[in-house]
């Protein structure tokens, strides 16, 4: 058996034990519905990234492997696309299912979606004459530098656009309506609520971490449609849970469409008593509300998806309107924020100013980190040594575990220094730890040089690129979880979801970003090996020089910046 699925298989075992141990060592103290969610929710990240991990490389890889050979600077326009789609489609997603289908009908419709997206994904590949994985050593076989050869494909373009534009659509529906419903079974105060979403939390992770070592290894290996169809599998798994969950009526009314549940049901219901709720939908518990215009119903929904699909390719082919859009959006966005803040008094004004000033470090750090699905991915596959110790190989898609591994590991620690250091008045405020965060993302890209030193044949040993991850892993840390948290407190309650919206708006903006970073990395067809690897080297040097500066401009701003958030931390 090769390397790769032991380590696969190895990952699973303890994965298995991690999860069993954690229902056990809670199940008396959360009801049961939270860990059949935290399963759906673990089997649609290892769908998403299972698909992410393979894109890229599926996109460029030659012909001769099923892929489509398309040239790189098309490709990263391409995923960038997707990215920015997959943080812009929650934003309507959650609306719809606020005012017109509700949680249940939702996240059940966006998983049918992104499984026959991945499916379709897995129709569009071509014939595999060799695996992906073995691509590398072609240079060496045939006695020629060159890194791609254009060859014609046998794939279908239009089937893969199609497989895009139903996972951007499906994850809107899915990704913002499971983790609000989770929130639905815990009452604000609740004690047992921040235990919750780490529980839920920890699905992510453990999804992301599992599915480069599966997805990417099965379509590195066996052909890119076996790699998207395991990734379908994994989607449809989690639609088996949430049927049955829901089936059960361990969703209990918290599902249901607004208007529809006319009781409701404490927080701490015991999973008997939710489970009694799905007898009592047909009787006294359902209202009967007003008869709502057509367009306001679930099956207008359903049409108006099949609707947007033709929009959501269209964006994804001719993704330089993508640009135009998000450009526009922003600067309109940020225009509307801050009139808006002019009509609070002077501390949430200066609150929101806070919010706008953040938002740009934050597209900074993400347009840099997003690379790693594109430009670090391609990096990966030219120009690192997958050799590991004792012969052991890894596929390019497999580095894409490392990530979430690290982020498994030092969350825990994370969360006890942040408590630690607050206890004896050393904690740092917001801005500092957004500044470390760009410091550490910039040390990131840094160290590829000593990589680039001790490179072989151009092939940077594996250690390096590691310890480029952790590094990441550590930036994301120190910021992620504290710009999500400081948008709540900052924020007037009467404009906090919008708040929260303009946030995320960021993250669409940065995907779209990245794709200018990476096409800098690209380099002229039948360029070898050492070119890639020193233009690479000098994009990234770039960017970890701008990330370092970005984070002592706002190590400057901090007292500034601390003094407009009047008190809150």
């Amino acid at each position: 058996m090769r390397y790769e699925y032991l380590i696969m298989l190895a990952a699973w075992t303890l994965v298995g034990i991690w999860v069993a141990l954690v229902i056990l060592a809670n199940r008396k103290v959360h009801p049961k519905v939270l860990f059949l969610l935290f399963m759906v929710e673990l089997w649609e990240r290892f769908s998403y990234y299972g698909m992410r991990a393979l894109l890229i490389l599926y996109l460029t890889s030659l012909a001769i492997t099923g892929g489509f050979n398309i040239p790189k600077d098309s490709a990263y326009g391409i995923y960038a696309a997707y990215g920015a789609l997959v943080y812009l489609t929650p934003l309507a997603g959650g609306i719809l299912a606020d005012r017109i289908l509700g949680f249940r009908k939702a996240i059940f419709w966006g998983a049918v979606l992104m499984a026959c997206g991945q499916f379709t994904l897995a129709l569009s590949a071509g014939n595999q004459q060799i695996p992906q994985v073995d691509v590398q050593a072609l240079p060496a076989l045939t006695g020629t530098p060159v890194l791609a050869t254009p060859t014609d494909g046998s794939g279908n373009l239009w089937l893969m656009y199609l497989g895009l534009a139903l996972l951007v659509l499906g994850n809107g529906f899915f990704k913002p309506n499971i983790s609000s419903l989770i929130g639905r079974y815990y009452e604000q105060g609740d004690p047992r609520r921040d235990s919750a979403f780490t529980i839920f939390y920890m699905g992510i992770n453990i999804g992301a971490f599992l599915t480069p070592l599966t997805c990417g290894t099965i379509g590195e290996i066996e052909g890119w449609s076996y790699g998207f169809m395991t990734a379908g599998l994994g989607m449809c798994l989690g639609l088996i849970i949430f049927w049955y969950t829901a089936a059960c009526g361990y969703l209990g009314p918290h599902a249901e469409p607004p208007g529809s549940v006319t009781t409701s049901v404490a927080a701490s219901a015991t999973d008997t008593q939710e489970a009694s709720l799905s007898g009592a939908q047909n009787g006294s518990n359902i209202g009967v509300g007003p008869v709502q215009p057509w367009y306001q119903t679930s099956t207008a929904v359903y049409l108006g998806t099949f609707a947007a699909i033709p929009l959501a390719m269209l964006l994804i082919y001719r993704n330089e309107v993508m640009d135009m859009m998000l450009l526009a959006l922003g600067l309109v966005s940020i225009a509307y924020m801050i009139k808006l803040s002019l009509e609070y008094d002077l501390v949430e004004r200066q609150r929101m100013w806070v919010i706008i000033l953040l938002l740009f470090f934050t597209t900074v750090f993400w347009s840099f980190f997003e690379l790693a699905g594109s430009a670090i991915n391609i990096f990966t596959h030219q120009n690192v040594n997958k050799n590991l110790w004792w012969g052991i190989q890894l596929t390019t898609s497999n580095f894409q575990a490392v990530n979430p591994l690290f982020i498994m590991i030092f969350a825990p620690f994370f969360s006890l220094m942040w408590v630690w250091l607050a206890q004896r008045g050393w904690e740092p405020a917001a801005p500092v730890k957004f500044a470390i965060g760009l410091a550490l993302l910039g040390a990131g890209f840094l160290v590829l040089n000593l990589g680039k030193a001790a490179a072989v044949d151009a092939l940077v040993p594996a250690l390096f690129l590691i310890l480029m991850y952790l590094l990441h892993t550590l930036g994301e840390l120190a910021l992620s979880p504290v710009g999500l948290s400081l948008v709540t407190k900052l924020a007037p309650a009467r404009i906090a979801g919008l708040c929260m919206g303009f946030w995320f708006l960021s993250s669409a903006i940065a995907h779209q970003a990245g794709k200018w970073i990476s096409r800098l990395t690209v380099v002229p067809e039948g360029s070898s090996r050492v070119e890639s690897l020193e233009k690479s080297i000098e994009v990234f040097n770039m960017v970890g020089i701008f990330a370092l500066i970005a984070a002592g401009i706002l190590l400057a701003l901090s007292p500034t910046i601390k003094r407009w958030m009047h008190g809150v931390r």
